[in-house]
C-alpha cells in the first residue's frame, strides 16, 4: 500500500512508531570513507553485496519516494523526514537500513567490513538530521565473534536500539556457534532484530524446502518459512533460558504464521518435551515474553479474521506497527491501524515498541502531540 500524497493525521494521539524504515546509500561510493580500500574494488560487483538470484519485475521501492536528482528512495533523509515522519506524525522510526544481504556473501571479513561501513555511514548522514530515528546496528552473520564486536563498538551509542541481521543463514539461529551475537546483544541491553532478505542469495540455501520458485510471486507467497524457522530453533535450542533478557524483532514476515506455530509447538512440546528438558516453559511462552513481530506485510482477509488472528498471538503485547517505507508495498498508519479496536490500535501502533525498545513515553507524547 502506497504512501498518500496528502498530510494525513495520526491515527493515535501520541504518534506513532515505525519498526522498519529502510535508509539506503545514494551509491556505494559512500561507502568508500568507511571502507578500508582493500575491499573498493569489489563495490562495483552486481549490488556490491550479493548476486541476485532470482527476477523481480516489481522494483523493490516506490518511485514517488525518491527525492529527485536520480537519487534512489530512502537515499535522503531531509525527504524521508518530509515524506513519511511530517506527513504521518511518526514519533520515532526505527532504521532498518539496505545491506541486509551482506550475510549471504562469500566472504566474512568483506561483510563484516561493508556491514560496519553502513553502519559508520548511518551514523554520521541520517542520525544528525532527526531526533526522531533511531539505529540498528547491521552484523553480518558469517561470523558471529566478528558480529559481536560491531554491536560492542557502538552499542552504548544513546540512539542505538537494535542489532539486525538478515533471517536467512545457512545455519538455525538457534544453534550455540551463535551465541556471541546473543552475548553482545545482552551486554549492551540491545534488541536483535531478524529482518527478511537473501533467501536463496549468496551462500544461502535455497529459498523454498524443496528447491528455487520459478517465480518471484511463488517465492514471496512462502518467505515465511524462514522467519518461522528461525523462531523454532531458538526457542526449542534454549536460547531464552540462556540468555533470559534477549528480546528478538522478527521484521517483514508477515503474522498469520504465528499462531499455528505456536499451538503446534506447544502440542509437540506434551510429547518430546524429553529432547529439550533446558525447556522450563511450553514455547508458545517464550514466544509472548521474548519475541515481538512488526505488521508489514500483513496478511489481508476480513477484518473480523484479521483481529481474531491478531488476539490468537497476544497482539496486544507481540505485535509492532511498521511502515516498511519506502518499499512498493509499504504500509501507511492509517491503512494499518484504522482497522483495529483502540486497543489492538494503542499497543501496536505505539506502546509495544515504546516498552520493547525502552523509550522515554513523555518526550514521545511531546514530539507526536497534534496541534
Amino acid at each position: 500500500m502506497e504512501l498518500s500524497t496528502k498530510k494525513s493525521k495520526s491515527v493515535l494521539k501520541q504518534g506513532v512508531i515505525d519498526c522498519d524504515f529502510h535508509q539506503t546509500l545514494k551509491s556505494f561510493d559512500d561507502l568508500k570513507p568507511y571502507l578500508p580500500r582493500v575491499w573498493w574494488p569489489r563495490l562495483s560487483e552486481p549490488e556490491a553485496t550479493l548476486p541476485i538470484t532470482i527476477y523481480k519485475p516489481v522494483p523493490l521501492s516506490r518511485r514517488d519516494a525518491a527525492p529527485g536528482k536520480g537519487l534512489p528512495p530512502g537515499s535522503d533523509p531531509q525527504f524521508a523526514i518530509t515524506d513519511a515522519l511530517d506527513r504521518y506524525n511518526i514519533s520515532k522510526a526505527v532504521l532498518t537500513g539496505s545491506l541486509l544481504t551482506v550475510s549471504a556473501h562469500n566472504n566474512p571479513d568483506y561483510a563484516a567490513a561493508v556491514a560496519s561501513a553502513f553502519n559508520d555511514y548511518t551514523f554520521d548522514t541520517w542520525l544528525p538530521t532527526d531526533e526522531r530515528w533511531l539505529a540498528s546496528i547491521l552484523i553480518a552473520t558469517q561470523d558471529p565473534i566478528l558480529a559481536a564486536k560491531e554491536i560492542d563498538r557502538l552499542g552504548k551509542h544513546p540512539r542505538v536500539v537494535q542489532a539486525i541481521c538478515t533471517v536467512s543463514s545457512r545455519e538455525p539461529f538457534g544453534q550455540r556457534r551463535f551465541y556471541p551475537i546473543y552475548e553482545a546483544c545482552v551486554r549492551n541491553n540491545l534488541v536483535l532484530a531478524l529482518h527478511g532478505g537473501g533467501e536463496g542469495d549468496g551462500i544461502n540455501p535455497p529459498i523454498s524446502a524443496v528447491g528455487t520458485p520459478t517465480t518471484n510471486f511463488e517465492r514471496h507467497n512462502i518467505l515465511a518459512i524462514h522467519h518461522m524457522s528461525q523462531l523454532n530453533s531458538i526457542v526449542c535450542e534454549g536460547v531464552f533460558e540462556r540468555f533470559p533478557t534477549l528480546k528478538v524483532v522478527f521484521v517483514e514476515g508477515g503474522l498469520a504464521w504465528v499462531p499455528h506455530l505456536m499451538w503446534r509447538m506447544d502440542k509437540n512440546f506434551l510429547g518430546m518435551r524429553k529432547e529439550v528438558p533446558w525447556l522450563k516453559k511450553k514455547p508458545s511462552e517464550y514466544i509472548i515474553e521474548h519475541c515481538r513481530f512488526t505488521t508489514q506485510p500483513i496478511e489481508e482477509p476480513n477484518n473480523e479474521e484479521l483481529v481474531q488472528m491478531l488476539r490468537m498471538m497476544r497482539a496486544e503485547k507481540t505485535v509492532m506497527f511498521a511502515t516498511d517505507y519506502p518499499h512498493w508495498d509499504n504500509d501507511t498508519p492509517t491503512f494499518v491501524l484504522n482497522k483495529l479496536p483502540e486497543d489492538l490500535r494503542t499497543r501496536i501502533g505505539y506502546e509495544n515498541a515504546a516498552e520493547l525498545y525502552q523509550l522515554n513515553s513523555s518526550q514521545l507524547e511531546k514530539e507526536g502531540e497534534l496541534v
